[in-house]
């Protein structure tokens, strides 16, 4: 006799003749499961290209300034990246650190108001830098750093947006150019930031103070070494007299 069961919200019920088959919750979880964890394993990590430090303080002499690239792809290697440097908080100079297995290309760009620094005004400042794999390049599951020089850091505080293009062996180009804002403030493809603080207070006061504190070292120093001196001399003083005529052996007459 074929008994059937009332149907149960979250079952899936299958009939064989006189059996009645229940595939539960759990496997139907068990299959979700699976798929998200083949769709997580297929998909890439969405590491992105990024600038370090993060952070500077305003007019900061003799940075270096690191563009880490991770290689997001399983299937392609990272062959080029180029970044793009800003206009509205430009850097006077840069040098590229050479990278075994790349070349680098630097284009320039004219500023319509010359920046002014310690050794003059400047003009034509750094628009892009290209790297370019000579070999393999950037291969899955690594990364590379692409270090440059980039002198005193601007005078102003802002954010300073590195824009870069990412490019595959496989002819994919990612780009990494958006800016967090208010409505998105983490976008799927962030442009690297690099933030100039306001440069901390001079502080005249204590190092006057230091100035002062040593002054007032020197001059004790010199009081002691004086009444030293004057110590050694009265005691020589006093020595001579006391080996003088009549302070030695007294005789008696008769």
């Amino acid at each position: 006799m074929s008994v059937v069961s009332p149907v149960v919200v979250g079952y899936v019920r299958h009939t064989v003749g006189t059996m009645t088959i229940r595939v539960g919750r759990m496997t139907a979880i068990t299959a979700a499961a699976t798929l998200l964890a083949t769709l997580f394993l297929t998909t890439p990590a969405w590491a992105h290209v990024t600038v370090h430090p993060q952070s500077v303080h305003a007019g900061a002499a003799d940075i270096e300034l690191v563009f880490r690239v991770p290689n997001e792809r399983d299937d392609a290697d990272t062959v080029a990246l180029q970044v793009y440097f800003p206009a509205d908080l430009p850097l006077a100079s840069v040098d590229v650190l050479p990278l075994t297995g790349w070349t680098e290309r630097v284009d320039t760009r004219t500023l319509s108001t010359p920046l002014q620094t310690d050794d003059g005004p400047v003009s034509q400042v750094v628009g892009d830098i290209t790297w370019t794999a000579t070999a393999g390049g950037i291969a899955p599951g690594q990364y590379e750093n692409f270090s440059v020089a980039a002198g005193r850091a601007p005078v102003t505080p802002g954010a300073v947006v590195f824009k870069a293009l990412q490019t595959y062996s496989s002819g994919e180009i990612v780009r990494w150019i958006q800016v967090a804002t208010s409505q998105d403030p983490q976008p799927d493809f962030p442009a690297p930031v690099l933030t100039v603080t306001a440069a901390p207070p001079a502080s005249p006061t204590a190092v006057t103070g230091t100035g002062s504190g040593t002054d007032a070292l020197a001059v004790a120093a010199l009081v002691v070494a004086g009444l030293a001196l004057a110590g050694v001399v009265a005691l020589f003083v006093l020595k001579r007299r006391g080996a003088g005529p009549g302070s030695g052996t007294v005789r008696h007459l008769g």
